[in-house]
């Protein structure tokens, strides 16, 4: 009944008010109605801008971060990913490829059954768009597993330059490759949690929200455990490598934590946990989504974006562009 209710919903609100495409705006980061049409509408009219950014465009917006997520996870435990008719669009559009990805050769079995039930989770949540959605839904995006982990392990200085850094390759590397994306996807879902007016697109985005919350504190857990062995002491700092880098790419401001007290000015020791990133009042931050993209374009310019990194032909749908810095 609740599903039900939910797509109706996403059906009759398909032609949103211009009080909600002036919040969508804001939401984007954008002053205006000239840079409206920069970021979302490539070229188009100011009218025509504000008609292309409907609820559809910001369920889409979320329907591509999954699908990156739904095929990291299950080649991660699979070594496959998406059924076509899961990754082709609601109106038969031919999905992009999948460059990369394999399983990963797992030596913990407990390890091996929080991902094969995120992956199960990540997959869903692409079925429970794709249906809300139903003949607007965008294929996925060609996504490129094998540069942008590389890309993203130089940009953070966790590799050199002509290195390569595979998230496959073994369990360490594997959660690596999740703290990347998971706290990415939380901060996506708060940000867009408060300019949301509909309840039942309130209730449907704070319960993803939960889940990749779920998701991500099992990640800083595990690697927190895998941090605290002998040996590996070294994981604490390349964990904050990549949250510098989650930083640097998303533009001004420095909220993204590492896995420990000392990531956010704590004098704590380095390896006193950091398993929930919150501000002082122990509040989740958010992110827009043009500072999504940054992030997962992986941006290192001051000039907006509208693919790159994880995406190399970009988002499918109307909100593409990232922010500039």
């Amino acid at each position: 009944m609740y599903e039900k209710h939910f797509i109706t919903q996403a059906v009759n609100r398909s032609a949103a008010k211009e009080v909600d495409r002036r919040r969508l705006f804001t939401m984007l980061g954008v002053a205006g109605a000239g840079a409206a049409v920069a970021t979302v509408a490539g070229g188009a009219t100011a009218a025509q801008a504000a008609d292309s950014v409907d609820d559809g465009a910001v369920l889409n917006f979320a329907l591509n971060l999954e699908y990156l997520e739904a095929e990291f996870y299950l080649r991660a435990v699979t070594g496959k990913g998406l059924n076509m008719s899961d990754a082709k669009g609601g109106d038969d559009a031919a999905a992009g490829a999948v460059f990369g990805g394999h399983e990963v050769p797992w030596k913990s079995a407990m390890m091996k059954s929080y991902a094969r039930e995120i992956a199960r989770d990540e997959r869903e949540h692409v079925r429970f768009l794709r249906k809300a959605l139903g003949g607007s839904a965008v294929a996925r995006p060609t996504i490129n597993f094998d540069k942008a982990f590389t890309a993203a392990a130089v940009a953070a200085g966790v590799i050199k330059k002509g290195q390569k850094f595979d998230a496959f390759a073994n369990e360490t590397n594997f959660l690596l490759g999740a703290f990347l994306f998971e706290d990415v996807g939380v901060t996506a879902y708060k940000g867009a949690a408060g300019l949301i007016k509909s309840k039942t697109y309130l209730d449907a985005a704070a319960g993803i929200l939960a889940v990749e919350a779920y998701h991500a504190g099992a990640v800083r857990t595990l690697l927190t455990a895998e941090a605290a062995k002998k040996g590996k002491e070294s994981l604490w700092g390349t964990v904050q490598k990549l949250s510098d880098a989650r930083d640097r790419l998303d533009g001004p401001g420095d909220d993204d934590q590492g896995i420990s007290q000392s990531s956010y000015g704590s004098k704590r020791p380095i390896n006193d946990a950091n398993l929930t990133p919150t501000d002082r009042n122990g509040i989740a931050y958010g992110r827009t989504p043009g500072q999504v993209l940054n992030i997962v374009y992986l941006n290192l310019s001051s000039a907006s974006v509208s693919k790159g990194g994880f995406y190399p032909r970009g988002f499918n749908g109307a909100v593409k562009a990232s922010a500039s810095k």
